[in-house]
């Protein structure tokens, strides 16, 4: 396997994690999880419980391999509107992950302050309809990338 092949099947390893890990927590209400872990126990940003821990290792490498891959195939006349198709879903998914991490992820993995009854359900019907914009981002990205790589 070259290195050519070798990123793009690293870039979608690292998608396919990204999408079915964001399907999972979204399927089981990782984040209703969170909110009701908050009372039991302390919860920290690298504790049980805590998405961080499996999505750091992989997301870099994730972001880094998508690159590599879709930078080579547009220099080699790959399709460059599925290469610029897919760097936008990538760009989009990992703004909403940003996004997500900084007003809803932290309020819910550190301490502090209870969490109203309202403020909970904005935090957790904000994750759900960011998390539904992030997945068919992350899908569109997956797509475009395999066309761009053909």
């Amino acid at each position: 396997m070259g290195s050519r092949t070798a990123w793009a099947a690293l870039a979608r390893l690292g998608q396919a994690h990204w999408f079915f890990g964001n399907l999972y927590e979204g399927a089981v209400d990782v984040p209703r999880l969170l909110a009701n872990a908050r009372t039991g126990r302390g919860l920290r940003l690298l504790g049980p419980g805590s998405p961080l821990r499996y999505y750091a290792p992989a997301g870099p490498l994730t972001v880094v391999a998508t690159g590599v891959t879709l930078v080579r195939s547009w220099r080699t006349g790959g399709d460059r509107r599925a290469v610029a198709t897919s760097a936008a879903g990538t760009a989009v998914a990992a703004a909403l992950t940003a996004y997500l991490v900084k007003t809803v992820n932290l309020r819910l993995l550190r301490g502090g302050k209870p969490l109203s009854e309202d403020e909970r359900r904005r935090l957790l019907a904000t994750w759900h309809r960011a998390n539904l914009v992030r997945l068919v981002a992350l899908a569109v990205a997956a797509a475009a990338m395999r066309r761009a790589t053909r």
